[in-house]
């Protein structure tokens, strides 16, 4: 009963997304059903993708305190909202479109697949073209949300939607097209299966320009100098949030492969599920070693950092090697944000140690671990890694990549960040700070009821 449900839902879903006229009076041919199923199974890779916006919502919004609840979670849709416009209108074209090794010149103010001509970068699948815009949307989406949760509990609103909207236009589109949209490193072959570089590095690097300018919260360091635990308001909230989008990483990394036939998908299921998993016991044992308690958020980063590092390289590695990756992921992540937190970076969520060294680490990891039977297999690019008879030049050009990109983006966002300071700012007022930004930002508290009983209760202290 369960596997006919299943397949009446995707021959629905197949309807839904692939022309009705495809399927003539004389019934459809064998290339019109492998269209069908690929952009079938494309689209569900979307929804996947797209749904770890609730995960980020909620990992975000539990992650600081009850007086900004609100809104960090309402931020989360403002970014989708202002990532889903601007690729739409300029991200696609710059990012995928005909152009030269930096950036697309054609498909601005996508218009549809009759636009297909104009993307040559994506004809290598016959997945239909909306279908392919909607699931490199919410890759874009999801680098957006990295570089928000970074400014989280200072930044004012209107930060997240002037530089959300620069961001989609003029800095992620680009590395898009220069590692996918066969720009000057796809032309060097750089591995980056579905974004430990272009999607992860690029938001880390762009949250880590913006905390520093912002700089710490309120009260995260004491006059020593040393950090103070800010503690989020809601573990439960936190949990919740990453098995979303370990949930939703399935269709971030399976569903690169835009095609179901041959089952290649299924080996980057697998890889992308064991790195995980590995990467969250590394950060949990990493943590009982460090306090002497095991650390739930920890643990929780670990996991999250697992899946940063083998985004790029899932397609790329055996089993072995991808539990691998994903141990050093969650250990070093954990170590490199207790020494970066040291040395006065307020990073809320961790931003920079999950999204950003996770990712580089991912990047690198294929120019030592990527198997030459898989490049093979999976129609990858590049080739073997330096443990498999490759020599140093993968290594050498997955380096450069993550040297290119890193500079690129954190030379951009500063510019654009700190033009932004001196014409508008970019941190709300101390006042402000200390209400909190769900009353100062929107004019009501996300925790309504519980706010009033703590206002009440610091009232009466005050007064005796």
């Amino acid at each position: 009963m369960r596997k006919k449900m299943i397949m009446m839902f995707l021959a629905m879903i197949t309807l839904m997304v692939y022309p009705v006229s495809a399927f003539a009076a004389d019934g459809p041919t064998a290339p019109d059903l492998q269209i069908g199923l690929d952009t079938a199974f494309t689209f569900l890779a979307f929804i996947l993708v797209f749904f770890m916006q609730a995960g980020f919502a909620m990992l975000e919004a539990g992650s600081v305190r009850m007086k900004n609840a609100g809104h960090v979670a309402g931020k989360t849709v403002l970014t989708l909202a202002i990532a889903s416009l601007c690729f739409w209108a300029i991200g696609f074209g710059l990012g995928f479109g005909n152009g030269n090794g930096f950036f697309g010149t054609t498909g601005f103010l996508y218009g549809g697949d009759t636009q297909a001509a104009s993307f040559d970068s994506l004809a290598f699948s016959d997945v239909t073209l909306n279908v392919k815009f909607l699931f490199q949307m919410a890759f874009a989406a999801v680098s957006l949300a990295i570089v928000s949760g970074g400014m989280a509990e200072r930044a004012k609103l209107s930060v997240y939607i002037v530089f959300g909207i620069l961001f989609s236009v003029v800095i992620y589109p680009v590395v898009a097209h220069w590692v996918w949209g066969g720009g000057w490193l796809a032309e060097l072959g750089m591995q980056d299966y579905a974004g430990s570089t272009v999607v992860h590095l690029t938001g880390a690097t762009a949250a880590v320009v913006a905390t520093i300018l912002l700089k710490p919260r309120l009260g995260k360091f004491n006059k020593e100098g040393k950090p103070v635990i800010i503690p989020g308001h809601n573990q439960v909230f936190t949990v919740l949030g990453v098995i979303i989008l370990w949930f939703g990483w399935f269709g971030f990394n399976p569903g690169s492969a835009l095609s179901p036939m041959g089952g290649f998908f299924g080996h980057v299921a697998l890889t992308t599920n064991i790195a995980a998993a590995a990467g969250g016991l590394a950060a949990l044992i990493a943590s009982w070693l460090y306090f002497g308690k095991s650390d739930i958020p920890a643990m929780l980063n670990g996991v999250l950092a697992a899946l940063v590092a083998i985004t790029g390289a899932c397609a790329y590695v055996e089993p072995w090697a991808a539990i691998l990756i994903g141990f050093v992921a969650g250990a070093f992540t954990f170590m490199t944000s207790q020494w970066l937190e040291r040395a006065g970076l307020d990073d809320p969520i961790y931003a920079f140690s999950v999204h950003g060294i996770a990712g580089m680490w991912g990047a690198v990891s294929t120019g030592l671990f990527a198997a030459p039977d898989l490049i093979s297999k999976g129609a990858l690019v590049g080739d073997a890694g330096l443990f498999y008879g490759g020599g140093f030049h993968q290594l050498g050009v997955q380096i450069l990549g993550v040297a290119g990109t890193f500079i690129f983006v954190a030379v951009m966002s500063f510019i654009i960040l700190y033009v932004m300071k001196l014409v508008i700012g970019l941190r709300v007022t101390e006042e402000e700070e200390l209400m909190g930004l769900d009353i100062s930002e929107h004019g009501t508290y996300g925790y309504p009821e519980q706010m009033k009983l703590i206002a009440e209760s610091e009232s009466k202290t005050l007064k005796h």
